[in-house]
């Protein structure tokens, strides 16, 4: 059910505020942002959402942001709000069925959406999407939410188990800056694509 574009575009479609929309890009990611250099960039946002943090990147210089969504509604939405970003860098499609090569890609909010047995297969697909030595940046919940429909939470157990085949750790701590809302349930993750991959693990 919430698998399908459908549910999503139900939720985007609903009056006032769907539960995960914080209204700004949130802290964590922003004071990442603000240390890269290289605005030349290709950077995916999956599962983009109000696009809070896309507009961002693209407001301070990054002309090679793109947001994914597979929810004709979240497109729409993000359209509406961000006249100036360029049609070209959005792409209305399946995460799963999108196919590209990028420098970074960004976590926020899209890992916790997806039915948990789409787990591996998002990790598979995010070391597809990534060149050579490309970034999985962003947040993951170190929390067990207990229901049947998202967000969905983790453990470090699990995501080291999930993610030590496919990437290299370089920074996977509790996040300090995290919205209020969220604060002690969030790690920051800075993951680098290995250059090996055993898809059968």
């Amino acid at each position: 059910m919430f698998g399908k574009a459908e549910f999503w575009d139900n939720k985007y479609q609903s009056v006032g505020n769907p539960g995960w929309d914080v209204g700004y890009p949130v802290p964590a990611l922003t004071s990442y942002f603000d240390q890269l250099e290289n605005k030349n960039l290709r950077i995916l946002i999956p599962g983009g959402g109000f696009g809070y943090e896309t507009w961002y990147l693209f407001e301070h210089g990054f002309r090679n942001a793109f947001y994914l969504d597979f929810s004709m509604n979240a497109v729409s939405a993000f359209k509406e709000k961000f006249p100036e970003f360029p049609v070209e860098n959005i792409i209305l499609d399946d995460f799963f069925n999108f196919s590209g090569q990028f420098d970074l890609i960004i976590e926020h909010t899209f890992f916790c959406s997806l039915p948990k047995h789409k787990r591996f297969e998002y990790t598979k697909k995010m070391y597809q999407l990534l060149k050579p030595d490309g970034k999985l940046v962003g947040l993951l919940f170190n929390h067990d939410f207990g229901t049947d429909f998202p967000p969905f939470g983790g453990s470090v157990d699990e995501y080291d188990s999930l993610f030590k085949n496919c990437f290299n750790f370089l920074y996977f701590e509790p996040c300090y800056n995290s919205v209020k809302p969220r604060y002690g349930r969030e790690l920051f993750i800075l993951f680098v694509k290995k250059t090996c991959f055993n898809a059968n693990k």
